[in-house]
């Protein structure tokens, strides 16, 4: 039934997340059928297992035509749903703000219009599960119906998106730059919100925990930025409900900064997968030449050597990366460091000052100016290392001058 072996974990891991218990699993390597998707004696072998573990429903990991699945729901006398129809599902449960609900109520009616007359001819001659009370639409009237909610849909989407494009315009003229979380669905995008905003958006284990944007302020090295939680990307993810999603979506393509979050402790096969999945998906959206940094997660999971060497192996694939865990709140100041050198163009310079009575106020103004790393006090002298932006820079360049001190440029860690 599935397409690959290696996405059936994660074909289950989403019918769980819909909400149902898996009671046994079949697949298939071949061609498709036109009729049935796998072989006619796999039919039966299905018919048989639905009928003794008691299945209420069969998931196929495939996209299913409509004949297709009017023809295996006779087989097994159950619904039959296709992946794309499983991710709908889950979308629906996991819906709570009016436009998250809007759009999906638009995929859905945009998948059922693909089908609609196939699923109204096939109505009239026998219902089947997941086919029932079409029989008495003709198929023009049922597509007539349903385009006219998708205009509907369509006109309350388009006032929504016109308020985001204000609030966005808005943002801009107040100055502020913003900053998306993108990434695989489970990666950690929320919890690595909770602990850069100190919130507490909904985290889990499930997939598709977020379908709505958050949007917060955050603030460090005296910088005010706005940060946003996004949908989670996914292999196979239907174009309609990218399309459906866009409005949503489209905070990721009018940020100044992508954080990329990848779950490193997972297989690197996956990894890379899903790395590309992202890479993808944003490409797709019209996102691809944003600044990004990756923030590779959930390093509390993994020992020391095993991180170095996934670094290391994801070099060359991975913009800007960075070892994290956002559950621990491990290396979130380097991360922050990341966000300042790309959107304030940080650089890194360290000094050192003979004590006087000028010094300290200096290092005060410093601490409100500057990203301070390392500041050391002897009994005549101080040593500061720190991250500024350029006119920040320049100002403190000239004041160590004034104070008869040192300074030096230094090298930053960060990746181009």
């Amino acid at each position: 039934m599935n397409r690959e072996e290696s996405s059936l974990p994660e074909l289950k891991s989403l019918a769980q997340s819909a909400g149902y218990t898996i009671v046994g699993i079949m697949e298939q390597t071949r061609r498709p059928d036109a009729r049935y998707q796998i072989g006619a004696g796999k039919v039966e072998e299905l018919a048989k297992m639905v009928e003794e573990l008691g299945a209420e429903k069969v998931i196929f990991d495939n996209p299913l035509r409509t004949l297709q699945n009017y023809n295996l729901a006779k087989a097994t006398h159950v619904e039959v749903i296709d992946r794309f129809a499983l991710i709908l599902e889950i979308f629906k449960r996991r819906a709570t703000t009016t436009e998250a609900q809007l759009q999906i109520q638009l995929a859905v009616l945009q998948n059922e219009l693909k089908h609609a007359r196939e699923k109204v001819r096939l109505s009239k001659g026998s219902e089947q599960p997941g086919f029932m009370g079409l029989g008495a639409y003709e198929a023009d009237v049922y597509r007539d119906a349903i385009k006219l909610q998708v205009q509907t849909i369509r006109k309350k989407l388009s006032r929504i998106r016109e308020k985001r494009v204000l609030q966005r315009l808005r943002r801009t003229e107040l100055g502020f730059l913003t900053v998306s979380l993108a990434g695989y669905t489970s990666a950690g995008k929320s919890t690595l919100f909770n602990a850069l905003t100190e919130e507490t958006a909904l985290v889990d284990k499930s997939l598709f925990t977020t379908l709505s944007t958050q949007t917060r302020m955050i603030e460090f090295s005296n910088r005010k930025f706005l940060l946003t939680d996004t949908v989670g990307f996914i292999d196979r993810l239907p174009i309609s409900l990218i399309e459906a999603f866009h409005s949503t979506l489209e905070e990721t393509i009018f940020s100044d900064l992508i954080i990329l979050v990848i779950d490193l402790s997972e297989p690197m096969h996956l990894i890379e997968k899903k790395n590309n999945v992202c890479l993808e998906t944003i490409e797709r959206l019209g996102a691809a030449g944003i600044p990004t940094v990756t923030a590779l997660n959930k390093i509390d999971l993994m020992k020391p050597e095993e991180r170095q060497e996934k670094l290391a192996a994801l070099k060359d694939k991975v913009k800007n990366p960075i070892l994290l865990s956002a559950k621990c709140q491990t290396n979130l100041d380097e991360l922050r460091r990341h966000i300042l050198r790309i959107l304030e163009n940080y650089k890194a310079a360290q000094f050192s000052l003979p004590l006087s009575g000028n010094v300290m106020p200096f290092i005060s103004w410093m601490h409100q100016k500057a990203d301070i790393h390392k500041e050391e006090f002897t009994n005549d002298s101080v040593q500061v290392a720190f991250e500024a932006n350029p006119s920040v820079m320049e100002q403190v360049k000239r004041k160590v001058q004034d104070l008869n001190g040192t300074f030096q440029l230094t090298q930053t860690n960060t990746n181009a």
